[in-house]
């Protein structure tokens, strides 16, 4: 059995079909999890929005595939369908309240951006999206899959999360394999309690590869997995010059964030 893994799409719709390109071309898969972030920050939010309506709906009508495609909603998925904002630390000094009104500016601007592109279907489409997913594997056992952490779609489990700090994330969760996006890095850990933690990265906006999309693909075989954490190469000039195209309002903050910049 073979499970895919997409996330953090981030409405970079070059990205997405460089992974999903990449995702056919290696022979598809029984299952797909999308887990979340799919629109905010990109400059296509309502297509890619649209491929996982579609996604989802072509598993739907067909009865040999019903409940194979599950997306979940990532925290921009939130704050879009919501008008929630992430939680930030009170600033300390007239500096950091500069950049903090100037971030918060940037940010407000994208999401406002992001939800004008959007039909009330596409609204519809997140705003439906459960939190959290699983899958009991035929002599495997269970897997389960989250934006972030279970439970909460802004905390992080990164690489260098402490690892009972890491372990009391998934304490309340039973199974053996844990599969996350959010932190826009590709993560393979084990941890305390005998779960094996993944992250498959961000497809539209990696922060450990920029310039490739990244995704995750799972191989169930003998009561073992095999874990392949793909990153294939897309048009990452194209898809910067597209900000401006479609009247993005802060595209040098996207693009620094898009290659990394310091």
């Amino acid at each position: 059995m073979r499970l895919a893994v997409f996330s953090d799409v981030h409405g970079n719709w070059t990205a997405f079909e460089a992974a999903l390109a990449d995702f056919h071309a290696q022979g598809g898969a029984d299952r797909i999890w999308l887990l979340g972030d799919f629109a905010a920050f990109g400059p296509f939010p309502a297509r890619c929005v649209a491929q996982v309506r579609e996604m989802l709906a072509d598993a739907e009508a067909d009865e040999a595939r019903k409940g194979t495609v599950r997306a979940i909603r990532g925290n921009t998925d939130r704050y879009l369908t919501q008008g929630a904002r992430a939680l930030s630390k009170p600033v300390e000094d007239a500096d950091q309240f500069a950049a903090f009104v100037h971030g918060q500016r940037e940010v407000n601007e994208a999401l406002q951006w992001a939800l004008e592109q959007f039909s009330f279907e596409d609204y519809e489409t997140l705003r439906r999206l459960h939190s959290e997913c699983d899958l009991n594997v035929p002599g495997f056992g269970a897997v389960i899959g989250y934006h972030a952490v279970p439970g909460n779609d802004e905390a992080y489990l990164t690489p260098d999360t402490p690892a009972d700090e890491a372990a009391d994330f998934l304490l309340d969760r039973e199974g053996r394999l844990a599969i996350g996006g959010h932190i826009h890095v590709q993560m393979d850990r084990a941890l305390p309690g005998g779960w094996r933690a993944i992250n498959v990265g961000s497809v539209g906006m990696s922060f450990d590869q920029p310039g490739f999309a990244e995704w995750g693909l799972f191989t169930f075989e003998g009561g073992d997995v095999h874990v392949d954490l793909r990153a294939v190469p897309y048009d990452l000039e194209g898809v910067i010059a597209s900000y401006g195209e479609v009247g993005f309002p802060s595209p040098g903050w996207v693009e620094q964030r898009l290659r990394q910049l310091p």
